[in-house]
């Protein structure tokens, strides 16, 4: 008895150990991969490259070809599993934040340039697949992999230039959501090629069943879904909310599967329902961190089918296969740009911006080798040529100002296009540069004074809002010598810089200073940090807006808490002196300025109204000795809707009278005191 007791709890035991072996190999892979990842994007930070491409080379540490055998992954099919969870929250997100707003300033060149843009880079993948030898089906996935740009490695090559907001971000960004968009069809009409029998008839039935899906989605979901989310969001549990969305999500992508479609499709569909309703921006943000974890699984397994040992043995035809489509892409974007009408800058900025192959094509890639569509060659050399596009995307895109300058300085016929450009010469006027809000608002006062001013914008829409206001403005860069000399700036008495980026600020300041030496310079700064980098370069006046607001927000609440006004604003100017005056404590105009700006409440004109009560009825201002009785001067008198300046001393007060005092707080204390208090006199 006491043996087969010990029998059962043995047996017990080993169960529990090979199950928790079993547990520990897949749980010890994910860890595995997500620590290699956390370190792979801290590298991939530290070299300012997309989060990406350190995921990618952490896949290749960690894989059954990475050089540490105590850190591979043993489960990686199981990994792969997981990692199609990424896809699908990617597109998931991407389907909620997709909006046909973004497309309509750029709508043109987004809507018809785009299709054609893909259609001719899979003809050029097409090509490079035939000459290397592959079948048709190859070639034509391999088509539809480059035929996608990168919108991770673009934005953020942008933002570190300093270039979103203009006119060629704004074109390649609307690019780039088509581009995007268009992995959908893609998923579902490249799958059936690999199909021997494939043919018009299956690719015509796949469509049918997306939009049959479509259809259904849009008229169920959109009446379901958020009423569902208006239910779970009333009862204020953020984590239910979040496993609802997800559910969401996943659900109608297996749905889709069922449906014998893609999985991804489903998900990106129910991110389209999901975007249309009151709670779109509250799951896109739950949903973010979930999407990043798995999309991190997902570039890490693609980085471990890649052999390092195949890049090194074909690195010939994997260079001589990225030159190829980086020149082909940037060909194909610049042509069409200018075809469709867009000129100056941008045809240059989308050819060396968007040459690149992007991630949605890694999603391609795995779906092609998952339906055995491509070689494992195939799939290495696709991967290794997107990777290595990817690397070289800031600094290509890095060239499109020099290359311009220098197509403008042997181009100098070139006429800038201007608007509302005085006809005289412009001398002693103001340039600013950047007609954004901040840009406008600067510019409306300056015109409602009748100073002299002209402004410089690369936004062509900005451009068009400018020319509807009525102000002067030419259509460039104005880091380039060509638009600052149009702009008169040697005869400048004053620029007004109101971009925030701060590497635009510096290559405004460094090409204006080698023009003109004397102008002055006010410039505004993103990050406190940035103060002293501009007074290193001669930007003597410069504002950081951030800290403005929170100072005048501070102001307004310390005056609802009865604290006296002076205390305000000794403190406020306080604080802002801390700051500016280490950049200006050689600069004598700002001394005065702020001793002005210091005495401004002091000198405050205060109102008083007289009541029946009010000892100063039918007394003049010299019966009353105002001025020796309380320090204060009497300024003006509001009478019966008319304004009074400096009233005589014989000028009597009547009931009503609004009188306004100027003094310090104490005298305008005694002032009120005096007005009121009936035994005052």
């Amino acid at each position: 008895m006491i043996y087969l007791e010990k029998r059962r709890y043995l047996a017990l035991w080993l169960d529990l150990n090979l199950g928790l072996d079993g547990y520990m190999g897949i749980a010890a892979d994910i860890a595995i991969v997500v620590v290699a990842g956390l370190v792979g994007g801290i590298i991939a930070q530290r070299l300012k490259q997309p989060l990406i491409l350190g995921y990618i080379l952490a896949g290749v540490l960690v894989g059954p070809f990475g050089f540490i055998p105590a850190v591979k992954v043993s489960h990686i099919h199981d990994v792969e599993l997981l990692a199609e969870i990424g896809v699908a929250l990617l597109l998931f997100a991407l389907g909620i934040e997709f909006s046909l707003k973004e497309l309509k300033p750029v709508r043109k060149i987004a809507l018809l340039g785009t299709p054609i843009q893909m259609l001719l880079s899979m003809l050029l993948g097409y090509g490079i697949g035939q000459v290397l030898g592959w079948d048709i089906v190859s070639s034509i996935w391999f088509g539809g992999m480059i035929a996608l740009s990168s919108t991770m490695v673009t934005i953020k090559t942008l933002m570190n230039q300093g270039r979103l907001g203009t006119l060629s971000s704004r074109v390649m960004i609307g690019m780039l959501i088509v581009q995007d968009l268009a992995v959908v069809p893609l998923m579902i009409i490249l799958p059936q090629l690999n199909q021997s029998s494939a043919g018009v008839g299956i690719l015509l039935m796949a469509a049918l069943k997306a939009a049959v899906f479509l259809t259904l989605m849009i008229f169920v979901g959109t009446r379901l879904l958020p009423n569902l989310m208006k239910l779970i969001a009333s009862w204020n549990s953020r984590e239910l909310f979040l496993i609802a969305i997800t559910a969401i999500g996943l659900g109608i992508g297996y749905l889709t599967y069922l449906f014998g479609l893609s999985f991804a499709f489903g998900a990106f569909i129910a991110g389209m329902v999901l975007s249309e309703s009151d709670y779109s921006h509250q799951a896109l943000s739950d949903i973010m961190p979930l999407r990043d974890v798995f999309g991190l699984l997902f570039f890490v397994s693609v980085g471990m089918l890649l052999d390092p040992n195949f890049l090194l043995a074909n690195l010939g035809i994997i260079s001589l296969v990225v030159l190829v489509i980086s020149l082909g892409k940037a060909l194909i974007f610049g042509s069409l740009a200018r075809i469709l009408g867009y000129g100056n800058v941008v045809p240059l900025a989308l050819g060396l911006g968007l040459f690149q192959i992007g991630e949605f094509s890694f999603v391609l890639a795995r779906a092609a080798l998952s339906h055995q569509a491509i070689s494992e060659e195939a799939y290495a050399l696709s991967l290794s040529a997107a990777i290595a596009t990817m690397i070289m995307t800031p600094f290509v895109s890095k060239l499109t100002e020099p290359l311009y300058a220098l197509y403008q300085k042997r181009f100098q016929h070139e006429r800038l296009e201007t608007i509302n450009l005085p006809e005289q010469d412009l001398k002693e006027h103001i340039i600013i540069a950047g007609s954004g809000r901040v840009g406008r608002y600067v510019a409306q006062v300056l015109q409602r004074l009748k100073l002299a001013f002209i402004m410089i914008e690369i936004d062509y829409h900005r451009v068009e809002q400018a020319r509807r206001l009525g102000f002067p403005i030419i259509y460039g860069n104005a880091d380039q010598q060509v638009v600052l000399e149009a702009a008169h700036i040697q005869q400048a008495r004053l620029l007004i810089i109101t971009t925030p980026a701060i590497i635009v600020t510096e290559s405004i300041v460094k090409q204006v200073r080698q023009l003109n030496s004397k102008v002055r310079i006010v410039a505004r700064a993103q990050e406190i940090e940035h103060l002293e980098t501009l007074h290193q370069l001669g930007v003597y006046e410069v504002v950081q807006p951030e800290f403005e607001a929170g100072l005048e927000i501070t102001r307004q609440a310390l005056l609802h808490l009865n604290i006296p006004a002076t205390d305000i604003h000794s403190f406020t100017d306080r604080i802002r002196h801390e700051l500016y005056a280490p950049l200006y404590q050689n600069f004598e105009d700002y001394q005065i300025l702020r001793e002005l700006s210091s005495s401004r409440p002091f000198l405050a004109l205060n109102w008083v109204t007289l009541t029946e009560n009010s000892p100063f009825l039918g007394h003049t201002i010299a019966e009353l000795q105002i001025r020796n009785r309380t320090g204060s001067s009497v300024v003006a008198i509001m009478r019966d809707a008319k304004l009074k300046i400096n009233p005589p001393v014989d000028e009597a007060f009547v009931l009503g009278d609004r009188v306004g005092v100027i003094g310090d707080q104490e005298q305008y204390a005694k002032f009120e005191k005096l007005a009121h208090d009936e035994n005052s006199l």
